[in-house]
């Protein structure tokens, strides 16, 4: 029988220790969440390795050490309400729930949409709530939001998703660059969002997160 909560701490001494995220709250989730409750079946042998899982649909799992610098570059706190987009299976969702107030976790598949919350309820992360809808969209009604998470690369982000980040909020994201991906953070100050480098990274590009193309004659 494989033991899990073993991958689970040497997850954390080998990825996300030596990737300088040492904040107990995020140390404390990553070894008291059960990744492997939140992929596909067939892909619970590798739910600790460090690398991106592919979920399938263009959609990944991202590896343990991008999802936890991510975090750790938001510095989360317990009061904040949070939305977390393309949250797959729901194990970013389980993460943040443990930092914040409440998540609001936004999924564009309806069978990916029930099995995330599905084991979100089955592992006991009662504030948080898994909703289908258009990715770029957001959540709106439920919002504003102190903090908003992409869990996959973006090119543009849509105004009308920065326009649920409240003032002074922060979001995190993976911007496609080249064959390079770099995560910034966002800061929303008087209604602008200003960006800045944190760390390199790459993902598949979300659904509707795409630059429009143009064509030139």
């Amino acid at each position: 029988m494989t033991d899990y909560a073993a991958r689970r701490t040497m997850m954390v001494d080998t990825q996300i220790r030596p990737s300088d995220v040492t904040k107990f709250p995020i140390i404390d989730a990553m070894l008291n969440v059960p990744r492997e409750a939140f992929v596909p079946d067939a892909l619970r042998e590798a739910a600790y390795v460090g690398e991106n899982l592919d979920l399938g649909d263009g959609r990944t799992l991202l590896d343990p050490r991008t999802l936890a610098k991510m975090i750790d570059a938001l510095a989360i706190e317990p009061r904040h309400v949070i939305l977390d987009i393309g949250c797959g299976l729901g194990y970013s969702t389980a993460i943040l729930a443990r930092l914040g107030e409440f998540v609001v976790a936004l999924e564009d598949d309806a069978g990916r949409a029930a099995d995330a919350q599905s084991a979100l309820s089955e592992n006991g992360v009662d504030n948080a709530a898994v909703m289908e809808g258009v990715l770029a969209e957001g959540a709106a009604k439920s919002g504003p939001y102190d903090i908003i998470i992409l869990q996959g690369a973006i090119e543009v982000l849509p105004d009308g998703l920065a326009d649920q980040l409240r003032e002074g909020g922060r979001i995190a994201a993976i911007f496609a660059e080249d064959a390079l991906g770099v995560v910034r953070i966002g800061h929303k100050i008087d209604g602008a969002i200003s960006w800045r480098f944190a760390f390199n990274a790459g993902a598949p590009v979300l659904a509707g997160f795409e630059k429009d193309t143009a064509f030139a004659l």
